[in-house]
């Protein structure tokens, strides 16, 4: 039996606005509307199977991760592809962005390690992409990290999620339940975070309170934004409800998010970005993504901004909206 080698990448995902949707009894349909960015940087993983039982080791190459999301995709998988247990898989994770941060990590590292191991054995493109994001949407699901960064980068781009649940579902690998729409630009954005304060997903959208909280300001957030258009006509729109949609959940006013804001809206004071740049809280990490204000014009000074960022103590980097 010959060795097999496969790569997998897919870029991150910042979630700006969104609601809990996750009462169907069954995980394809549950998932979240909302608003949200797709990033260029993101989850890389080398796949190499040889044969074996079904064994998993998995490395990582810069931030650590969690090996158990990745057993976990597996099991998952070799349920739609038997065969795949016939081998012992080596995983080399290369993580573009940290975890637990509200980068969409988890479903990231899902679709590319679904990937790799799909392309490893042979499974046309289209049809291997189509169950990645499946799979890692069930794995989201199944984990609570997650609830619409897979139907989200099924899309790419800037998207709006109009239908909660998975981008792909049942055997045939067919289009729904969820569905999404996105556009994109060629624009840099700056992602800031701190390491410690961070809560896992599940703390929020497990919590009955919290819950509640966020998607009523979702929904209120998602009313004007789902009408009409989605073009980047509406990207004032997405600022001004993002924000709005920060304060009314109440995740704002978090300490250790509210402290990691107040640090980039003072180092965009003191760079100047503050002219041409707004930061918005990246649901649900202790993060910021710094926006322009005009995509055409973009941001300025980023150099000495995050420069600054360094000096408040606070991880940053340079990155660009994802492609559809």
């Amino acid at each position: 039996m010959p060795e097999l080698l496969g790569r997998g990448f897919c870029g991150g995902h910042v979630t700006l606005i969104f609601t809990v949707e996750d009462h169907d009894p069954e995980p394809i349909n549950q998932g979240s509307r909302g608003i949200g960015i797709c990033l260029e940087d993101g989850v890389e993983i080398i796949c190499r199977g040889k044969e074996g039982v079904g064994r998993l080791d998995v490395s990582f190459t810069e931030h650590v991760g969690d090996p158990g999301l990745y057993e976990d995709a597996l099991n998952l998988l070799s349920k739609e592809i038997p065969e795949i247990m016939d081998y012992d898989w080596e995983a080399t994770v290369k993580l573009g962005l940290p975890t637990g941060q509200g980068f969409g990590m988890s479903a990231a590292g899902s679709v590319s390690f679904c990937s790799s191991i799909q392309r490893a054995i042979g499974i046309p493109y289209e049809e291997g992409r189509r169950r990645s994001l499946m799979i890692a949407h069930l794995v989201d699901r199944k984990r609570s990290s997650g609830l619409g960064d897979v139907t989200a980068l099924s899309t790419g781009g800037v998207e709006i999620r109009k239908i909660p649940g998975s981008p792909f579902s049942g055997h045939l690998l067919n289009s729904g339940p969820g569905k999404s729409e996105g556009w994109s630009t060629e624009t840099e954005i700056i992602l800031a975070w701190k390491n410690e304060g961070s809560k896992h997903t599940s703390s929020y959208i497990d919590n009955p309170e919290w819950r509640a909280l966020i998607s009523e300001a979702g929904n209120r957030n998602l009313e004007g934004l789902s009408e009409n258009r989605w073009s980047d006509s509406r990207w004032s729109e997405i600022l001004d409800n993002s924000k709005r949609f920060s304060e009314e959940s109440g995740l704002s006013s978090e300490e250790s998010r509210a402290d990691v804001l107040r640090k980039c809206e003072k180092a965009m004071i003191e760079s100047g970005v503050d002219h041409s740049g707004v930061g918005l809280l990246c649901m649900l990490g202790t993060s910021v993504a710094i926006v322009p204000n005009n995509l055409e014009l973009g941001l300025g000074r980023v150099d000495e901004f995050m420069h600054l960022l360094d000096s408040f103590g606070l991880n940053n980097i340079l990155t660009r909206i994802g492609e559809i």
